[in-house]
């Protein structure tokens, strides 16, 4: 029996195939273990990748060499790039999926990945020495030994399901939960709370009335979500809008007696971002209605859906709610919605590498970690699974900034101010979001894949023939006059286009630059100004996060900063002054003393640490 590996990663959800595939694929004999391997990759929620902000962290992934954008490609159903009526640095992508076929499709790659084993095996407990993670046990007995164990339990730690007085066990409905885990990893001293998420309810497509409700498509010319994908191969279907009513509405507050989330049955908080329909009725009672996408789920299903109504109401409940909807008033209810509580470990128990504090080699990616969404999963999952790699190998630990990735801002922001409700992406979280666009993801984090192995030699070439050709195409406009101005100047414009230049200048349409080059440049040129900006307060920025704050520092030793403080600084440990100042109740006073106290230690050490 091969029970013994390099990494194992517990559960394979979107963050767990991330990190596997990472592991594998830097060389470490890697283990994935699910409770059921005919769930890989499963879409619990929504058929769909991507969306505000969470479309720039697949977009990272992918430059990272993850997997999650080429299935996405290869699986898709509808590509639609969301904000197009704003500027470039909200711009995101988001594409439907063939659920059953994503699925597919994600196992038969890990399955044909070198160096990767898949085992259907429950998690009961961890195997230590001393404070090293060294393995596990599985419920079937078995003893698997290894040298880094990364979690991406989901929501199955203690998972219980609500729908209506009715509650049952399970990670996702019909599904097993994981019941001894989470006990492991108090019993080791780990801070360990609850949180809530909910799903809403699938309907029978061949009982939904679209007449009347208005079709969404997809992009004429749809775009990849892969920097390796040249073309997207698949017939475009839409989505559907219609909207709750005051009908609906009368239904939900005249059934709270009867609502999990109201009756005192369902203690724990939910995503507000994502709020379920009783509590978008009760919050914003001056709303007459909501909107709802009705999401096909795959060409060969008819099963739709309902994007907007998550709910926990009891099943009559949910009928009548449904019914009460504009086309959905004779739709057939195939899966009723469902709330579902779970425990995971607040994320300051963290190093920025997702490696535990408390316990070395055991690393957690994932709604572990407080993180709700597909996405904000897999971007946890491929760090976790590349810093497990490089912990082994005993390399430097793969850490990425606020300003180079939405990456580095969703771990950041976990590792440094935790969270009371699932947290998920937004592109107002990124400070640098006119640096940190989906359209240029290859050009910031490209390197860091390559250097890792996880980016071919054949895309990595492909990406430095892109920025010759940016580079020499911004030279050439700015040194070609038009009439009194350069053609850079020109296409500054707010109203010229990269393509009205094309036709002004014969040896620029000459060239034949391929569109991606061509993007790259118009906006480099047209925000030139305002990205400028953001390099200088990055310069600013980097300043405060390169001053670095000693291992071990007693910060109880320090009277001048407030109690509070102290006691936020000894729990979090941050690694600068950066990321000391996010953290929340420490004020700029509080760090101004910390700086001041660590440059009279180093002077007296002969060491200063001052900004660079």
């Amino acid at each position: 029996m091969h029970t013994e590996f390099d990494v194992i990663v517990v559960g394979a959800g979107h963050a767990g195939c991330e990190a596997a595939l990472a592991s594998a694929r830097m060389g470490m004999n890697t283990a994935l273990l699910s409770i059921n391997l005919d769930t890989i990759a499963q879409m619990s929620c929504n058929p769909a990748i991507g969306g505000l902000a969470k479309g720039q962290l697949v977009r990272e992934i992918d430059a990272l060499g993850g997997e999650m954008a080429k299935v996405i490609d290869a699986t898709g159903i509808q590509f639609r790039m969301l904000n197009t009526k704003k500027g470039p640095a909200v711009h995101s992508p988001r594409a439907q999926a063939d659920k059953k076929s994503y699925q597919v499709s994600m196992k038969k790659r890990l399955e044909c990945q070198d160096n990767l084993f898949l085992k259907q095996e429950i998690v009961d407990d961890l195997i230590f020495d001393g404070n090293k993670v060294v393995g596990l046990t599985g419920q079937s007995g078995l003893k698997y030994k290894s040298k880094a164990v990364i979690l991406t339990t989901g929501t199955f730690l203690k998972g219980i399901i609500h729908i209506g007085n009715y509650i049952t066990t399970g990670g996702r409905i019909g599904e097993l939960s994981s019941e001894k885990l989470s006990d492991s990893l108090r019993n080791l001293g780990f801070e360990i709370q609850r949180l809530k998420t909910g799903t809403s309810p699938r309907l029978n497509g061949r009982t939904i009335n679209y007449k009347n409700l208005k079709p969404q498509y997809g992009d004429e010319n749809p775009r990849p979500f892969s920097f390796s994908t040249e073309t997207l191969h698949c017939t475009q279907v839409p989505c559907y809008i219609t909207y709750t009513n005051p009908a609906t509405h009368e239904i939900v507050t005249s059934n709270l007696n009867r609502a999990p989330l109201y009756t005192g049955q369902i203690r724990t908080a939910g995503p507000r971002y994502c709020p379920s329909l009783e509590d978008k009725i009760v919050r914003f009672p001056d709303k007459l209605q909501h909107q709802i996408f009705l999401e096909p789920e795959g060409p060969d299903t008819l099963e739709v859906y309902c994007n907007g109504i998550s709910t926990s109401m009891p099943h009559d409940i949910q009928e009548q709610i449904v019914h009460s909807i504009e086309g959905l008033e004779s739709a057939e209810i195939v899966r009723y919605g469902y709330a579902i509580e779970y425990d995971f470990v607040p994320p300051t128990q963290l190093k920025p590498t997702l490696e535990t504090k408390l316990v070395e080699c055991l690393f957690l990616a994932g709604q572990i970690n407080g993180t709700s969404g597909y996405e904000e999963a897999a971007a946890q999952g491929i760090m976790a699974g590349i810093n497990a790699a490089l912990k082994i190998q005993g390399k430097e630990s793969f850490i990425l900034g606020r300003s180079e990735a939405y990456i580095g801002v969703l771990i950041d922001d976990l590792v440094t101010k935790g969270t009371q409700e699932p947290y998920r992406m937004f592109t107002s979280r990124a400070e640098y979001r006119l640096l940190l666009r989906q359209d240029n993801a290859d050009r910031r984090l490209m390197k860091y894949g390559h250097r890792y192995g996880l980016i071919s030699e054949q895309q990595w070439s492909k990406l430095l023939k892109k920025e010759r050709a940016i580079e020499e195409t911004l030279a050439y406009l700015n040194n070609k006059m038009a009439g009194s101005d350069t053609l850079a100047k020109i296409l500054s414009r707010p109203e010229q286009t990269f393509d009205q230049l094309r036709n002004r200048d014969a040896e620029l349409a000459r060239r034949n630059i391929p569109m991606d080059v061509q993007e790259q440049v118009e906006i480099e040129i047209k925000y030139k100004g305002y990205i400028e900006r953001q390099y200088s307060q990055i310069k600013k920025f980097k300043k405060m996060e390169d001053y670095k704050i000693p291992n071990g520092l007693d910060y109880s030793s320090i009277s001048e900063i407030r109690k509070e403080a102290r006691q936020k600084l000894s729990h979090i440990r941050p690694l600068s002054l950066g990321q000391a100042s996010r953290i929340s109740g420490v004020s700029p006073a509080d760090i101004s003393i910390l700086m001041i106290y660590i440059a009279k230690k180093g002077a007296l050490n002969g060491q200063i640490n001052s900004p660079k």
